[in-house]
């Protein structure tokens, strides 16, 4: 099973896609890790794209591109989620004629809705326990809000990571998901109309609901029971 998944910062994106990599056993491909495996393992791919790291300039999508077909085909044996990926409308048609190609399969495209400025206020709102990063706090979620200024879960003392209070930086990148002309929304709503066309299939997740609540509903829809 193949699968491509969109959502915000803030979405809970990544909750969602462990539990599908968990619930298949897929491959979680994510985007981030595809340029650091690429770079730092000399690959051709990877020095090309380097080339332009390096000046700090966007890696072409001609080299973007075979880089992230080329991963799914070497880890996804068993099938693969991919994260991150496409982040634009072009990246979209291009990944999507490329898998066509080569004969691989997009079995379901996961979107997880959630209003631009709800995204934002779940990062801002994040609380990392001094015992436990892994304890869930967040000041803007009533299921997961600290007991006044300490962790929820055992007491202890929380802290802000300062990229979460960068709200100049949070706002840049929801500029890139958020725009449904050019941006990671246009290339969801791409996949949408080739599921409309029974190419493949779309599950649309509303944000807003509990994280039971969304696991269950996705999960449903992937034919399993939570």
């Amino acid at each position: 099973m193949n699968i491509l998944i969109f959502g915000p910062n803030g979405s809970g994106k990544g909750t969602q896609g462990a539990l599908i990599k968990q619930a298949f056993g897929l491959a979680h491909i994510e985007s981030g890790a595809i340029f650091r495996e690429h770079v730092g393992g000399g690959t051709p791919l990877g020095k090309r794209a380097k080339a332009y790291m390096d000046k700090g300039e966007l890696v072409p999508d001609d080299i973007t591109i075979p880089m992230v077909l080329e991963t799914l085909e070497q880890r996804g044996a068993t099938g693969w989620l991919l994260d991150g990926f496409p982040r634009n409308m072009a990246q979209a048609e291009q990944l999507y004629d490329a898998m066509h190609r080569q004969g691989m399969k997009l079995d379901y495209v996961v979107e997880i809705e959630l209003p631009r400025e709800v995204a934002k206020n779940r990062i801002m709102g994040r609380r990392v326990c001094r015992n436990d990063g892994n304890h869930p706090n967040n000041i803007f979620i009533d299921a997961i809000k600290p007991q006044g200024d300490v962790c929820r879960v055992c007491g202890g003392a929380l802290s802000a990571r300062a990229d979460d209070q960068d709200e100049e930086a949070i706002n840049k990148r929801h500029d890139i998901y958020y725009d449904e002309k050019n941006g990671t929304l246009a290339a969801a709503r791409f996949f949408k109309r080739l599921a409309d066309q029974g190419e493949t299939r779309y599950i649309a997740l509303d944000g807003q609901g509990s994280i039971e609540s969304i696991q269950a509903t996705l999960l449903g829809a992937l034919g399993l029971k939570k």
